[in-house]
């Protein structure tokens, strides 16, 4: 039997015919099928589906038909991350040559534009699911670990996968992510975590990236990522198979002996892996066959060395998931386990130092555009901002690129408490050829490098609508006509920040040139203003986060961004600059009021580690509405604002809320 994957994929099972599964199943006549939903993953959905055959013919009575989420964030999420790539590649190019606990796949294809992609597997019923939190008896185990060396051993020949693009994608797990998602699970679990499992956990958040660095230098091979009892369905009389393990859409390439590690950490009660482990190694090595070349000493150096495997699942996962009673048990569960498992092999002593890394600076290049990527929704922004507060003025400008949409944002917007919002706006401009000079129906726009990271001039004209009430370009009114015009230097007073977690870049500055409304010009002479620059897939649509770039009058620079995606704790990114030099932030968390116009009244700023706190007073209004090709709606108030620290000092600065509606 061969796996069909060079048609279009099946995006639900009312796109499947009788017809279709008669090809897919090689010439099997298929007379009509019934679908019915099973599992409740959250990335994907599977449905069983339940044959009927010409009476000439015969066939598997069911087969199961895995296909992206229709959730819209769940579904980009899934393409974003490539687990929707990954699971499809497995499936195509390496499940042919494993021998091992995996159903045969009859066909996958997959859309990389939009993320819908299927796959349509054998059946492994009669068989029942692993249950993490009840745990596995040393006979599972045994099976387990057993089959985990046939994979392993079936692959020993095979020297290509080490240099496969899809396999070999770098993990977006890093010690910024980790931390701002420990800060997350510490609020939540505190009282259920003991002390010395804060240890372990403290230990590797701390030195995570040194850690990451140094396995990086262990053996390699191919990694499930999630080999764990949920993924596996243990078979009952009839089944095909003993043990079939599913779910590969988080399969890598890494440090060999990170399935084995966790599945012994999570899958047993300690004092079973305790009084079995030696065992469960001999298990392994009979798998991998004579000619493994692997010894116990080595299995068990590996184990070590990845029994930190589990500990980051325990708090990356329950972070990345929506929480319930079961799950809670589950992580807890995962974390006492594997807490034990580290402190049983002395695996504190295999870490790096802790150490703080050093912040990243952005490269001179990427001041300028990027090559795009394929997901719909990857976008590259300029964005910049000034405050004039002597002279009661305040403007931001961007220009967005949507290539995979064929069109561009930019915006241009002046604000002050005694004058009206000014807006250039055209959220359906034609893709410029050259971003550094746009030119669309209304409004021209161009964008001057003068000193990479250092100074940087943009100009924009156009003729735009005024609002004396602001929230009507929430509402998507029609201002009166007004011609603006902007030409701004933007020089760099601190210094340039990339972000850990995202290619984005945050520079504040100082801001000299002028702006024109109707005629009259305001001069604009070295005032506060902040610049960054992104590229990457963002939704504004799926998720909600209050931005911020203040400008304190003692010369401290404050930026951070509190990120709210549904079913995540708040992910907080930023620094603190002063004479003290750069100091990253590990969370951000803002609390703000808006008025019955949906407009912003005042944000405060918690900023950790330096326990700073900062009172937003908004001064003048310059927001935006966001619709995206779907149709859903965002709310995008932009605004200016007097800043009073709870340490007394002031200053200036521009926040956003992305606000989904």
């Amino acid at each position: 039997m061969q796996t069909h994957h060079d048609a279009a994929p099946i995006e639900s099972p009312s796109d499947l015919t009788p017809e279709w599964l008669t090809a897919v199943l090689g010439g099997t006549t298929v007379t009509g099928f019934r679908a019915e939903q099973i599992g409740t993953g959250q990335m994907s959905e599977c449905y069983r589906l339940s044959l009927d055959y010409a009476q000439e013919s015969s066939g598997p009575p069911s087969l199961v038909l895995k296909v992206a989420a229709r959730e819209p964030t769940s579904r980009q999420t899934g393409l974003t991350l490539g687990l929707y790539q990954r699971e499809v590649g497995f499936y195509t190019d390496i499940a042919p040559r494993l021998s091992g606990p995996i159903s045969h796949c009859y066909h996958a294809a997959i859309d990389t534009d939009t993320g819908i992609f299927d796959l349509l597997l054998e059946d492994a019923a009669p068989a029942k699911p692993g249950d993490d939190i009840a745990g596995a008896t040393v006979d599972q185990a045994l099976l387990a670990v057993s089959e985990l060396g046939r994979m392993h051993s079936s692959l020993q020949a095979d020297t290509d996968l080490a240099g496969v693009a899809w396999l070999n994608r770098e993990s977006p797990i890093n010690q910024a992510l980790i931390t701002a998602l420990y800060a997350g699970f510490l609020d939540r679990y505190a009282g259920r975590i003991t002390d010395e499992q804060r240890t372990v956990c403290d230990r590797l958040v701390n030195s995570f990236d040194a850690y990451v660095a140094a396995e990086e230098q262990q053996p390699h091979g191919l990694v499930h990522g999630d080999y764990r009892l949920d993924n596996m369905l243990l078979g009952e009389a009839g089944a095909a198979r003993a043990l079939t393990v599913v779910d590969w859409q988080t399969v890598t390439w890494a440090p060999a002996f990170v399935d084995l590690a966790y599945f012994l950490g999570c899958a047993l009660p300690v004092e079973v892996r305790r009084a079995n482990s030696a065992e469960f190694i001999e298990a392994y090595l009979a798998g991998r066959g004579p000619e493994a070349g692997v010894t116990a000493a080595e299995v068990r150096d590996g184990l070590r060395r990845q029994s930190f495997f589990g500990v980051m699942m325990a708090i990356v996962s329950s972070m990345l998931v929506g929480q319930t009673e079961r799950g809670d048990d589950m992580f807890m569960t995962m974390l006492a386990r594997h807490c034990a498992q580290v402190l049983d092999t002395d695996a504190l002593a295999v870490l790096p130092a802790p150490a703080v890394p050093d912040p990243l600076v952005p490269a001179e290049s990427d001041e300028h555009p990027h090559p795009p990527a394929p997901e719909p929704l990857w976008n590259e922004s300029w964005y910049f901002d000034f405050v004039d507060e002597g002279g009661q003025i305040g403007g931001w400008i961007r220009l967005g690129l949507y290539p995979n949409e064929n069109h561009a944002w930019v915006n241009a917007l002046l604000c002050g408490p005694g004058m009206p919002t000014v807006a250039l706006n055209d959220f359906r401009a034609e893709l410029p050829a050259d971003p550094f000079a746009v030119s669309t129906a209304g409004i021209t726009l161009t964008q001057q490098v003068i000193e990479p990271l250092r100074r940087y001039r943009v100009t924009v004209t156009g003729e735009g609508q005024a609002y004396d009430d602001p929230a009507g370009l929430l509402r998507n009114e029609t201002g009166r006509p007004a011609r603006l015009s902007m030409d701004l230097q933007w020089t760099t007073v601190g210094r340039p920040y990339q972000y850990r977690i995202t290619p984005r870049f945050e520079i504040p500055c100082t801001v000299t040139g002028s702006v024109t409304v109707n005629g009259t010009t305001h001069a604009i002479s070295a005032v506060p203003g902040q610049r960054d620059h992104s590229w990457g897939v963002r939704d504004w649509w799926g998720m909600d986060w209050v931005w911020s770039a203040l400008h304190l009058d003692d010369g401290t620079q404050l930026h951070g961004v509190d990120v709210r995606i549904p079913g995540m704790p708040p992910v907080g990114i930023g620094y603190v600059q002063d004479d003290a030099g750069l100091t990253e932030l590990q969370s951000v968390s803002a609390e703000e009021a808006f008025g019955a116009d949906d407009l912003p009244v005042s944000t405060m700023l918690r900023l950790q580690p330096t326990g700073l706190v900062a009172n937003a007073e908004i001064i003048a209004h310059a927001p935006v509405r966001l619709e995206s090709a779907d149709g859903r709606i965002s709310q995008f108030p932009r605004a200016w604002a007097r800043i009073t620290m709870a340490d007394g000092r002031t200053g200036v600065g521009w926040l956003e809320w992305n606000r989904n509606r």
